[in-house]
């Protein structure tokens, strides 16, 4: 899977994509990113990518001109199963639509700043906007790499375990049960004893229970979703 970045500080998306699970992902050429620097489309000497709102009002606003240029030079390159923008007005962000978006080949982020881009953008090139949650952070580059990370791993392949993603959080509308590991008994506290039978069919039961009373206790809300849906 590939994607492509357009942003004014490519230097705050090159650590978050270099470690861990996701370079794992690129050591195997199983996902490629692109960081483009907007400002290479800049204008003047300068090379200005933002401008003052019309109408008034506090904060600058990201340019038509530079954005189109960065955006027109892609597109001649490969064909996008989504042009995104990153925006708290967006979509709010979940499970179903990381799930959605992984089955695609390429996918364009880009990262807004100041109070955002020109709305002519958004309605000639996005096709989706996407807010990773109810508040404002100072540029699109962080949700971008929240995209990258939580799309990566569904991947097949860039997880050891295969199955590991299908047991995460909001997988089904449900939080993950507990989880232990070693050892059996720290400070006084027990792993359950079911864990320890080695009786999968019932442990997988137990673990069925666990995800439904922990969300309904840490987020009905998801529960009731469900109940919606099969109405």
């Amino acid at each position: 899977m590939h994607f492509d970045i357009i942003t004014v500080l490519p230097e705050l998306l090159s650590s978050p994509l270099s470690h861990s699970i996701m370079q794992r992902a690129k050591d195997k050429d199983l996902l490629t990113v692109e960081i483009h620097d907007l400002r290479e489309y800049g204008l003047g000497k300068h090379r200005s990518t933002d401008d003052y709102q019309f109408g008034g009002g506090a904060g600058m606003v990201m340019r038509c001109e530079p954005l189109a240029a960065a955006i027109d030079a892609l597109k001649a390159q490969r064909e996008y199963d989504e042009i995104i923008y990153l925006t708290p007005d967006g979509e709010q962000y979940k499970q179903t639509r990381a799930n959605r978006l992984s089955l695609g080949k390429n996918l364009l982020l880009i990262c807004g700043h100041y109070k955002g881009i020109d709305q002519r953008i958004r309605d000639e090139y996005v096709t989706l906007e996407i807010s990773i949650g109810d508040y404002v952070l100072s540029g699109g580059e962080l949700a971008a790499a929240v995209l990258i990370d939580s799309i990566g791993r569904l991947l097949p392949g860039v997880l050891n375990d295969e199955t590991s993603a299908l047991t995460d959080s909001f997988q089904d509308d449900l939080l993950a049960p507990p989880i232990y590991t070693r050892p059996a008994e720290w400070r006084g506290h027990k792993v359950p004893d079911i864990l320890l039978t080695g009786n999968f069919p019932k442990i997988e039961a137990w673990r069925e229970e666990q995800a439904e009373a922990r969300t309904q206790e840490r987020r009905p809300d998801l529960l009731s979703k469900e109940d919606g849906a099969h109405g």
